[in-house]
Protein backbone atom coordinates (compact mmCIF):
# COMPACT_ATOMS: atom_id res chain seq x y z
CA UNK A 1 0.00 0.00 0.00
CA UNK A 2 1.58 3.06 -0.70
CA UNK A 3 0.78 5.04 2.34
CA UNK A 4 2.70 2.04 4.32
CA UNK A 5 5.31 2.89 2.05
CA UNK A 6 5.22 6.45 2.32
CA UNK A 7 5.17 6.32 5.93
CA UNK A 8 8.15 3.86 6.45
CA UNK A 9 10.51 6.46 4.29
CA UNK A 10 8.83 9.09 6.67
CA UNK A 11 9.50 7.52 9.74
CA UNK A 12 12.72 5.61 8.95
CA UNK A 13 14.75 8.01 6.95
CA UNK A 14 18.43 8.51 8.59
CA UNK A 15 20.53 11.12 8.13
CA UNK A 16 23.24 8.44 6.90
CA UNK A 17 20.39 7.48 4.56
CA UNK A 18 21.11 10.82 2.97
CA UNK A 19 23.85 10.73 -0.48
CA UNK A 20 25.70 14.00 0.35
CA UNK A 21 24.28 15.87 -2.39
CA UNK A 22 20.96 15.20 -0.91
CA UNK A 23 22.25 16.68 2.19
CA UNK A 24 24.29 19.45 0.97
CA UNK A 25 21.42 20.58 -1.36
CA UNK A 26 19.45 20.50 1.90
CA UNK A 27 21.41 23.37 2.98
CA UNK A 28 21.47 25.39 -0.13
CA UNK A 29 17.59 25.10 0.13
CA UNK A 30 17.94 26.41 3.61
CA UNK A 31 20.16 28.81 3.05
CA UNK A 32 18.35 29.88 0.05
CA UNK A 33 14.84 30.30 1.36
CA UNK A 34 16.89 32.16 4.26
CA UNK A 35 18.27 34.62 2.01
CA UNK A 36 14.27 35.37 -0.06
CA UNK A 37 12.87 35.35 3.47
CA UNK A 38 15.31 38.41 4.53
CA UNK A 39 14.36 40.08 1.32
CA UNK A 40 10.83 39.43 1.59
CA UNK A 41 10.31 41.13 4.88
CA UNK A 42 10.80 44.43 3.52
CA UNK A 43 7.97 43.69 0.93
CA UNK A 44 4.24 45.36 1.51
CA UNK A 45 2.51 41.91 1.17
CA UNK A 46 4.84 40.23 4.48
CA UNK A 47 3.81 42.94 6.47
CA UNK A 48 0.37 42.74 6.19
CA UNK A 49 0.50 38.97 6.22
CA UNK A 50 2.80 39.15 9.47
CA UNK A 51 0.28 41.80 11.20
CA UNK A 52 -2.70 39.65 9.70
CA UNK A 53 -1.17 36.82 12.00
CA UNK A 54 -0.11 38.38 14.91
CA UNK A 55 -3.90 39.77 15.20
CA UNK A 56 -6.36 36.88 13.67
CA UNK A 57 -4.11 34.03 14.81
CA UNK A 58 -3.70 34.06 18.34
CA UNK A 59 -0.35 31.99 19.91
CA UNK A 60 -2.63 29.80 22.56
CA UNK A 61 -0.56 27.02 24.25
CA UNK A 62 1.04 26.08 21.90
CA UNK A 63 2.17 29.63 19.59
CA UNK A 64 5.53 29.40 17.35
CA UNK A 65 7.49 32.74 16.28
CA UNK A 66 7.15 34.00 12.95
CA UNK A 67 10.00 33.72 10.08
CA UNK A 68 12.34 36.71 10.32
CA UNK A 69 9.53 38.57 12.96
CA UNK A 70 10.10 37.53 16.52
CA UNK A 71 6.46 37.82 17.32
CA UNK A 72 4.89 34.55 19.07
CA UNK A 73 1.24 33.29 17.18
CA UNK A 74 -0.22 30.16 16.47
CA UNK A 75 2.24 27.06 14.42
CA UNK A 76 -0.75 27.99 12.15
CA UNK A 77 -0.18 31.93 11.67
CA UNK A 78 3.52 31.40 11.83
CA UNK A 79 3.62 29.13 8.52
CA UNK A 80 1.38 31.10 7.19
CA UNK A 81 3.39 34.29 7.27
CA UNK A 82 6.42 32.31 6.84
CA UNK A 83 5.37 31.10 3.64
CA UNK A 84 4.11 34.66 2.53
CA UNK A 85 7.09 36.42 3.52
CA UNK A 86 9.30 33.76 1.17
CA UNK A 87 7.15 34.07 -1.63
CA UNK A 88 6.58 37.54 -1.53
CA UNK A 89 10.15 38.18 -2.88
CA UNK A 90 9.34 35.35 -5.61
CA UNK A 91 13.19 34.18 -5.79
CA UNK A 92 12.80 30.65 -4.28
CA UNK A 93 13.50 27.27 -5.44
CA UNK A 94 11.17 25.37 -7.56
CA UNK A 95 10.66 22.17 -9.96
CA UNK A 96 10.02 22.29 -13.50
CA UNK A 97 7.16 19.38 -13.30
CA UNK A 98 5.29 21.02 -9.87
CA UNK A 99 5.65 24.21 -12.18
CA UNK A 100 5.96 25.72 -8.63
CA UNK A 101 7.60 25.56 -5.31
CA UNK A 102 7.99 22.98 -2.63
CA UNK A 103 10.39 24.89 -0.10
CA UNK A 104 8.43 28.07 0.77
CA UNK A 105 5.74 26.14 2.36
CA UNK A 106 8.23 23.46 3.82
CA UNK A 107 10.32 25.31 5.34
CA UNK A 108 8.06 27.48 7.73
CA UNK A 109 5.78 24.92 8.18
CA UNK A 110 8.82 23.01 9.09
CA UNK A 111 10.42 25.98 11.57
CA UNK A 112 6.37 26.22 13.26
CA UNK A 113 6.50 22.42 14.42
CA UNK A 114 9.87 22.63 15.68
CA UNK A 115 9.41 26.38 17.41
CA UNK A 116 6.15 24.76 19.17
CA UNK A 117 7.33 21.34 19.97
CA UNK A 118 8.85 22.89 23.47
CA UNK A 119 11.66 20.44 23.55
CA UNK A 120 14.99 20.31 21.39
CA UNK A 121 14.92 19.39 18.02
CA UNK A 122 18.21 18.19 16.90
CA UNK A 123 20.12 19.69 13.47
CA UNK A 124 20.09 15.80 12.12
CA UNK A 125 16.11 15.83 12.64
CA UNK A 126 15.41 18.84 11.05
CA UNK A 127 17.61 18.40 7.65
CA UNK A 128 15.99 15.37 7.50
CA UNK A 129 12.88 16.27 7.57
CA UNK A 130 13.23 19.36 5.37
CA UNK A 131 14.61 16.77 2.55
CA UNK A 132 11.11 14.54 3.80
CA UNK A 133 9.03 17.77 3.17
CA UNK A 134 10.37 18.39 -0.14
CA UNK A 135 10.56 14.31 -1.49
CA UNK A 136 6.90 14.81 -0.85
CA UNK A 137 5.38 18.40 -2.06
CA UNK A 138 7.45 17.62 -5.08
CA UNK A 139 5.73 14.07 -6.33
CA UNK A 140 2.56 15.32 -4.41
CA UNK A 141 2.97 18.61 -7.17
CA UNK A 142 3.76 16.26 -9.78
CA UNK A 143 0.88 14.56 -9.10
CA UNK A 144 -1.39 17.10 -9.12
CA UNK A 145 -0.90 18.32 -12.63
CA UNK A 146 -0.73 15.00 -14.29
CA UNK A 147 -4.51 14.63 -12.55
CA UNK A 148 -5.84 17.67 -12.42
CA UNK A 149 -7.16 19.59 -15.70
CA UNK A 150 -6.79 23.19 -14.64
CA UNK A 151 -3.12 24.89 -13.41
CA UNK A 152 -3.11 25.34 -9.30
CA UNK A 153 -0.93 26.97 -7.46
CA UNK A 154 1.44 25.76 -5.14
CA UNK A 155 0.01 25.28 -2.25
CA UNK A 156 -2.50 23.06 -3.39
CA UNK A 157 0.41 20.32 -3.37
CA UNK A 158 2.81 21.70 -0.92
CA UNK A 159 0.55 21.66 1.80
CA UNK A 160 1.16 17.36 1.82
CA UNK A 161 5.04 18.26 2.39
CA UNK A 162 3.72 20.11 5.25
CA UNK A 163 2.16 17.38 6.45
CA UNK A 164 5.27 14.60 5.72
CA UNK A 165 7.30 17.05 7.52
CA UNK A 166 4.55 17.12 10.62
CA UNK A 167 4.25 13.40 10.72
CA UNK A 168 8.11 13.06 11.23
CA UNK A 169 8.59 15.50 13.78
CA UNK A 170 5.49 14.40 15.68
CA UNK A 171 5.72 10.63 15.18
CA UNK A 172 2.23 10.07 14.13
CA UNK A 173 1.27 6.66 12.95
CA UNK A 174 0.52 5.54 9.17
CA UNK A 175 -3.65 6.66 10.05
CA UNK A 176 -2.94 9.55 11.39
CA UNK A 177 -0.60 10.78 8.60
CA UNK A 178 -3.31 9.43 6.04
CA UNK A 179 -6.16 11.33 7.50
CA UNK A 180 -3.61 14.86 7.79
CA UNK A 181 -2.69 14.35 4.13
CA UNK A 182 -6.48 13.93 3.16
CA UNK A 183 -7.49 16.61 4.87
CA UNK A 184 -4.57 18.63 3.48
CA UNK A 185 -5.21 18.14 -0.03
CA UNK A 186 -8.98 18.81 0.28
CA UNK A 187 -8.13 21.91 2.04
CA UNK A 188 -5.64 23.16 0.65
CA UNK A 189 -6.26 25.94 -1.95
CA UNK A 190 -6.55 25.17 -5.48
CA UNK A 191 -6.49 28.28 -7.16
CA UNK A 192 -5.78 28.88 -10.28
CA UNK A 193 -2.70 30.25 -10.92
CA UNK A 194 -2.91 31.92 -14.29
CA UNK A 195 -5.56 34.32 -12.65
CA UNK A 196 -2.66 35.60 -10.59
CA UNK A 197 -0.41 35.99 -13.83
CA UNK A 198 -2.96 37.70 -16.10
CA UNK A 199 -3.84 40.15 -12.85
CA UNK A 200 -1.01 39.91 -10.37
CA UNK A 201 -1.52 40.90 -6.64
CA UNK A 202 -0.61 39.82 -3.10
CA UNK A 203 -2.46 36.30 -3.51
CA UNK A 204 0.37 34.60 -5.75
CA UNK A 205 1.35 31.23 -5.17
CA UNK A 206 -0.89 30.11 -2.71
CA UNK A 207 1.84 28.62 -0.73
CA UNK A 208 1.13 30.84 2.24
CA UNK A 209 -2.47 29.21 2.95
CA UNK A 210 -0.63 25.81 1.66
CA UNK A 211 1.71 26.35 4.61
CA UNK A 212 -0.89 27.03 6.70
CA UNK A 213 -3.24 24.14 5.69
CA UNK A 214 -0.69 21.32 5.87
CA UNK A 215 0.20 22.98 9.93
CA UNK A 216 -3.84 22.84 10.73
CA UNK A 217 -4.17 19.36 9.04
CA UNK A 218 -1.76 17.96 10.64
CA UNK A 219 -2.70 18.72 13.83
CA UNK A 220 -6.42 18.26 13.14
CA UNK A 221 -5.36 14.64 12.21
CA UNK A 222 -3.96 14.12 15.60
CA UNK A 223 -6.92 15.44 17.50
CA UNK A 224 -8.69 12.57 15.77
CA UNK A 225 -9.81 14.74 12.93
CA UNK A 226 -10.66 12.42 9.47
CA UNK A 227 -9.74 13.22 6.13
CA UNK A 228 -10.43 11.76 2.97
CA UNK A 229 -7.94 9.52 1.30
CA UNK A 230 -5.41 11.72 -0.74
CA UNK A 231 -5.73 11.30 -4.05
CA UNK A 232 -2.35 12.71 -5.14
CA UNK A 233 -0.94 9.58 -2.83
CA UNK A 234 -2.96 7.22 -3.38
CA UNK A 235 -4.80 6.77 -6.51
CA UNK A 236 -3.60 3.74 -8.32
CA UNK A 237 -2.68 5.77 -11.57
CA UNK A 238 -0.05 7.82 -9.88
CA UNK A 239 1.47 5.25 -7.93
CA UNK A 240 4.61 5.41 -9.83
CA UNK A 241 5.58 8.96 -8.72
CA UNK A 242 5.81 7.17 -4.95
CA UNK A 243 7.17 4.01 -5.72
CA UNK A 244 11.35 5.64 -5.58
CA UNK A 245 11.02 7.31 -2.16
CA UNK A 246 14.47 6.74 -0.73
CA UNK A 247 15.83 5.73 -4.64
CA UNK A 248 15.27 8.87 -6.92
CA UNK A 249 15.92 12.49 -4.82
CA UNK A 250 13.77 14.66 -6.49
CA UNK A 251 14.63 17.92 -4.93
CA UNK A 252 18.54 17.33 -6.79
CA UNK A 253 16.05 18.20 -9.84
CA UNK A 254 15.28 21.66 -8.55
CA UNK A 255 15.78 25.14 -9.88
CA UNK A 256 17.44 27.89 -7.81
CA UNK A 257 16.42 31.27 -8.90
CA UNK A 258 19.28 34.39 -9.91
CA UNK A 259 16.71 37.13 -9.72
CA UNK A 260 13.53 37.55 -8.00
CA UNK A 261 10.95 37.58 -10.63
CA UNK A 262 8.94 34.56 -11.95
CA UNK A 263 10.71 31.39 -13.42
CA UNK A 264 9.10 32.19 -17.02
CA UNK A 265 10.75 35.45 -17.24
CA UNK A 266 14.31 34.62 -16.83
CA UNK A 267 14.66 32.34 -19.86
CA UNK A 268 14.32 35.86 -21.77
CA UNK A 269 16.83 37.88 -19.02
CA UNK A 270 19.65 35.62 -19.93
CA UNK A 271 18.34 36.15 -23.87
CA UNK A 272 19.05 39.95 -23.39
CA UNK A 273 21.94 39.67 -21.01
CA UNK A 274 23.53 37.82 -24.08
CA UNK A 275 22.20 39.90 -27.00
CA UNK A 276 23.39 43.03 -24.70
CA UNK A 277 27.28 41.39 -24.36
CA UNK A 278 27.37 40.77 -27.68
CA UNK A 279 25.77 44.03 -29.47
CA UNK A 280 25.38 46.34 -27.11
CA UNK A 281 21.79 48.45 -26.44
CA UNK A 282 21.27 51.96 -27.09
CA UNK A 283 17.34 52.50 -26.85
CA UNK A 284 16.98 55.38 -29.65
CA UNK A 285 19.03 52.86 -32.16
CA UNK A 286 16.28 50.13 -31.83
CA UNK A 287 13.69 50.22 -33.93
CA UNK A 288 11.67 46.97 -32.79
CA UNK A 289 12.63 44.62 -29.55
CA UNK A 290 10.55 41.40 -29.72
CA UNK A 291 10.54 38.11 -26.79
CA UNK A 292 9.48 35.22 -28.89
CA UNK A 293 9.19 32.69 -25.53
CA UNK A 294 6.43 29.67 -24.47
CA UNK A 295 2.41 30.57 -23.74
CA UNK A 296 2.48 31.18 -20.14
CA UNK A 297 5.70 33.47 -20.38
CA UNK A 298 4.17 35.74 -22.82
CA UNK A 299 1.18 35.73 -20.29
CA UNK A 300 3.22 37.93 -18.00
CA UNK A 301 2.46 40.79 -19.94
CA UNK A 302 2.85 43.79 -16.97
CA UNK A 303 4.68 47.07 -18.76
CA UNK A 304 4.95 49.53 -16.15
CA UNK A 305 4.15 47.68 -12.95
CA UNK A 306 3.46 50.20 -9.63
CA UNK A 307 3.80 46.83 -7.46
CA UNK A 308 6.86 44.45 -6.72
CA UNK A 309 4.09 41.76 -7.21
CA UNK A 310 3.25 43.36 -10.90
CA UNK A 311 7.39 43.77 -11.66
CA UNK A 312 7.89 39.93 -10.51
CA UNK A 313 5.19 39.09 -12.85
CA UNK A 314 6.15 40.51 -15.88
CA UNK A 315 8.50 39.71 -18.98
CA UNK A 316 8.44 43.05 -19.88
CA UNK A 317 9.99 44.83 -17.21
CA UNK A 318 12.65 42.63 -16.24
CA UNK A 319 13.77 42.03 -19.53
CA UNK A 320 14.04 45.91 -19.93
CA UNK A 321 16.36 45.99 -16.49
CA UNK A 322 18.39 43.46 -17.92
CA UNK A 323 18.72 45.63 -20.85
CA UNK A 324 19.29 48.80 -19.49
CA UNK A 325 21.53 47.71 -16.49
CA UNK A 326 23.17 44.53 -17.31
CA UNK A 327 22.04 42.92 -14.13
CA UNK A 328 18.83 43.06 -12.18
CA UNK A 329 19.76 43.89 -8.89
CA UNK A 330 16.55 43.29 -5.63
CA UNK A 331 16.07 46.52 -5.11
CA UNK A 332 14.26 47.17 -8.97
CA UNK A 333 11.32 45.14 -7.52
CA UNK A 334 10.59 47.39 -4.58
CA UNK A 335 9.15 50.83 -4.17
CA UNK A 336 11.09 53.47 -5.58
CA UNK A 337 13.14 51.11 -7.52
CA UNK A 338 10.04 50.42 -9.98
CA UNK A 339 10.53 54.15 -11.11
CA UNK A 340 13.19 54.37 -13.51
CA UNK A 341 11.66 56.21 -16.97
CA UNK A 342 14.37 54.37 -19.28
CA UNK A 343 13.72 50.91 -17.59
CA UNK A 344 10.53 51.54 -18.36
CA UNK A 345 10.46 53.44 -21.78
CA UNK A 346 11.90 49.89 -22.83
CA UNK A 347 9.61 47.62 -20.97
CA UNK A 348 6.59 49.40 -23.51
CA UNK A 349 8.17 48.66 -26.90
CA UNK A 350 8.85 45.59 -26.29
CA UNK A 351 6.64 43.17 -28.00
CA UNK A 352 5.73 39.62 -26.88
CA UNK A 353 5.16 36.85 -29.14
CA UNK A 354 4.44 33.17 -28.59
CA UNK A 355 6.60 30.78 -29.94
CA UNK A 356 4.90 27.56 -30.63
CA UNK A 357 7.70 25.25 -30.53
CA UNK A 358 8.85 26.81 -27.60
CA UNK A 359 4.99 26.23 -25.99
CA UNK A 360 5.01 22.41 -26.89
CA UNK A 361 8.62 21.96 -24.93
CA UNK A 362 7.04 23.46 -21.66
CA UNK A 363 6.92 22.75 -18.88
CA UNK A 364 10.06 20.53 -18.96
CA UNK A 365 11.68 22.97 -20.92
CA UNK A 366 11.36 26.64 -20.77
CA UNK A 367 13.47 28.90 -23.23
CA UNK A 368 12.94 31.80 -24.85
CA UNK A 369 14.89 34.43 -27.69
CA UNK A 370 14.67 38.10 -28.57
CA UNK A 371 15.21 39.65 -31.81
CA UNK A 372 16.19 43.33 -31.78
CA UNK A 373 15.76 45.55 -35.33
CA UNK A 374 18.11 48.77 -34.76
CA UNK A 375 16.94 52.11 -37.13
CA UNK A 376 20.09 51.38 -39.84
CA UNK A 377 17.97 47.79 -40.50
CA UNK A 378 20.13 45.65 -39.04
CA UNK A 379 19.05 42.40 -37.09
CA UNK A 380 20.44 40.73 -33.85
CA UNK A 381 18.85 37.65 -32.78
CA UNK A 382 19.98 35.27 -29.76
CA UNK A 383 19.11 31.36 -30.18
CA UNK A 384 16.71 29.55 -27.83
CA UNK A 385 18.11 30.23 -24.04
CA UNK A 386 17.62 28.86 -21.03
CA UNK A 387 17.50 30.06 -17.77
CA UNK A 388 20.25 29.58 -15.22
CA UNK A 389 20.39 28.03 -12.38
CA UNK A 390 18.32 24.62 -13.66
CA UNK A 391 19.00 21.59 -12.27
CA UNK A 392 20.94 20.64 -15.58
CA UNK A 393 22.73 23.29 -15.19
CA UNK A 394 23.08 24.29 -11.73
CA UNK A 395 23.97 28.15 -10.09
CA UNK A 396 27.22 26.92 -8.08
CA UNK A 397 27.63 26.97 -4.25
CA UNK A 398 29.87 30.17 -4.96
CA UNK A 399 26.95 31.92 -6.96
CA UNK A 400 24.31 30.83 -4.37
CA UNK A 401 26.37 32.25 -1.60
CA UNK A 402 26.82 35.52 -3.22
CA UNK A 403 23.01 35.79 -3.63
CA UNK A 404 23.12 35.14 0.00
CA UNK A 405 25.34 38.07 0.97
CA UNK A 406 23.85 40.65 -1.74
CA UNK A 407 20.33 39.97 -0.23
CA UNK A 408 21.49 39.67 4.13
CA UNK A 409 23.76 42.07 4.40
CA UNK A 410 21.95 45.04 3.84
CA UNK A 411 19.22 43.94 6.40
CA UNK A 412 21.10 41.95 8.82
CA UNK A 413 24.81 43.13 8.49
CA UNK A 414 28.28 40.42 8.39
CA UNK A 415 27.74 39.07 12.27
CA UNK A 416 24.45 37.77 11.41
CA UNK A 417 25.64 36.19 7.72
CA UNK A 418 28.56 34.69 10.02
CA UNK A 419 26.41 33.24 12.51
CA UNK A 420 24.49 31.86 9.99
CA UNK A 421 26.85 30.18 8.20
CA UNK A 422 28.51 28.67 11.09
CA UNK A 423 25.18 27.02 12.52
CA UNK A 424 24.32 25.92 8.79
CA UNK A 425 27.48 24.24 8.78
CA UNK A 426 27.37 23.02 12.38
CA UNK A 427 23.97 21.64 11.26
CA UNK A 428 24.24 18.01 10.89
CA UNK A 429 25.92 17.26 14.35
CA UNK A 430 24.20 19.93 16.22
CA UNK A 431 22.25 17.94 19.64
CA UNK A 432 20.21 21.19 19.53
CA UNK A 433 19.53 23.36 16.95
CA UNK A 434 18.63 26.13 19.01
CA UNK A 435 20.74 28.69 17.26
CA UNK A 436 19.75 28.39 14.19
CA UNK A 437 16.08 28.73 15.14
CA UNK A 438 16.97 32.13 17.21
CA UNK A 439 18.41 33.30 13.92
CA UNK A 440 15.55 32.26 11.89
CA UNK A 441 12.70 32.98 14.02
CA UNK A 442 14.39 36.01 15.61
CA UNK A 443 13.18 39.78 14.21
CA UNK A 444 17.28 40.23 12.94
CA UNK A 445 18.10 43.32 15.46
CA UNK A 446 14.82 45.37 14.35
CA UNK A 447 12.76 44.31 17.25
CA UNK A 448 9.08 43.05 16.44
CA UNK A 449 6.98 45.39 14.56
CA UNK A 450 4.74 47.76 16.62
CA UNK A 451 0.98 47.00 17.10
Amino acid sequence: MIADRLHDFIRDLALGDLPPAVLGQARRCLADLAGIAVAGRSTDLSRIMRDHAAEHFAAGRHGARMLFDGRRVSPVGAAMAGAATIDSFDGHDGHVLTKGHAGAAVLPGLLAFADAAGQPVSGADLLIALVIGYEVAIRAGIATHRSAPDYHTSGSWNALGVVAVGTRLLGLDVATMRHGLGIAEYHGPRSQMMRCIDFPTMVKDGSDWGAAAGVSATYLAKSGFTGAPALVVEAEPLADLWGDLGQRWRMLEMYFKPYPVCRWAQPAIEAALLLRRQAGFDLAGVRSLRIHSFHQAIRLDARCPDSTEQAQYSLPYPVAVAFRHGELRPAVFIGSGLGDGQVLEISRRIELVEDPALSARFPAERLAWIELEWQDGRVERTPPVPAQGDAERPLTDAALDAKLEELVLPMLGADWLAGFREALAALPATPRADRLLELLLGSGGEGPPKP
